[in-house]
């Protein structure tokens, strides 16, 4: 199963250049990577929530390095702290979430880097789409959700979440899904 920030990347990737929408904003896009990682832990039990805090409730490794050394940090922590305020630590801690989801991708076989000139002098990094069936799914699996009067699944309501705080609803659905929805 892929991970939030893996299935978020996906969902940012223009099919055809391999590169991420010029429409995406950065920031936007690195605080819902975070977030991300966050909700993971949260899947995973290590984390929970109340209002006000963020809760470490089990340090067990994951097995992810990034995902244990977030542990570590939150663990290492000794205030508690809200979950906006983790998201902007993880941030900070992490500068290259797109880049770790990447390499991810990359390991698992999903994608691919390649190197690629503009005006046959600057070089330009694209992450083509190897076999574009897990892409494909997690965009059915979300447009399912969002057009169907089916009970959501709690991992696709969090991705939906994620996917709007980054502007990514136009990546995925038409005008007209856009309008039904």
């Amino acid at each position: 199963m892929l991970t939030f920030g893996e299935e978020l990347v996906l969902l940012a990737l223009n099919d055809e250049k391999g590169g991420f929408s010029f429409r995406l904003s950065r920031m936007k896009f690195e605080n819902a990577l975070a977030g991300a990682v966050l909700m993971d832990l949260a899947f995973l039990n290590r984390i929970d929530t109340d209002l006000d805090h963020l809760i470490l409730v089990d340090r067990t490794p994951t097995g992810d390095p990034l995902f244990d050394g977030v542990v570590d940090t939150i663990a290492a922590e000794p205030h508690p702290r809200g979950a906006g305020d983790w998201i902007q630590e993880v941030r900070f801690r992490h500068p290259n979430l797109r880049g770790a989801f990447i390499q991810k991708l990359i390991d698992r076989g999903i994608l691919e880097q390649a190197e690629q000139k503009i005006l046959w002098v600057f070089k330009q990094r694209r992450y083509p789409v190897i076999d574009n069936r897990e892409e494909k799914e997690v965009k059915a699996r979300i447009r399912e959700t969002v057009l169907s009067d089916a009970i959501p699944d709690p991992r696709d309501v969090v991705l939906i979440s994620l996917m709007t705080a980054c502007d990514l609803t136009d990546e995925v659905f038409s005008r007209e899904e856009r309008k039904q929805a």
